[in-house]
C-alpha cells in the first residue's frame, strides 16, 4: 500500500508515527488524516514544503511551523511505496 509515513521526532528518535494510504498527489489530505490520528494540530504549509515534496517526496516541519506548542522537535512526512521496489544501478553490480 502506497502512502505517507508521518514521524514525530524527539531527540532524533521516532516518538510517534503513522502511515496513511493515499496517492502521491493527495498527500495534504492524507496528512490531515494522519494528524488527527496523532492528535497534532495542522502546521503551516509553506512553499518550501511544497517544493521539497515535489522534488524529493518528503518534507519536514519544525516547531516554528506550528501555531500551537508541540511536544516534539520536528515532524517528517515521507512518501512510501513498497511495490515500487528498489532500483539497482548496474554500475555497482
Amino acid at each position: 500500500m502506497a502512502g505517507i509515513w508521518i514521524r514525530l521526532m524527539r531527540k532524533n528518535r521516532i516518538w510517534k508515527d503513522v502511515i496513511v494510504g493515499c496517492g502521491r498527489e493527495e498527500w495534504t489530505r492524507a496528512l490531515q488524516q494522519g494528524l488527527e490520528k496523532l492528535d497534532v494540530a495542522r502546521p503551516l504549509l509553506i512553499e518550501k514544503h511544497e517544493r521539497d515534496w515535489a522534488e524529493f517526496g518528503q518534507t519536514r516541519f519544525l516547531k516554528e511551523h506550528f501555531m500551537e506548542d508541540v511536544a516534539f522537535d520536528r515532524m517528517e512526512v515521507e512518501w512510501i511505496d513498497p511495490e515500487a521496489g528498489k532500483k539497482t544501478n548496474e554500475k555497482y553490480l
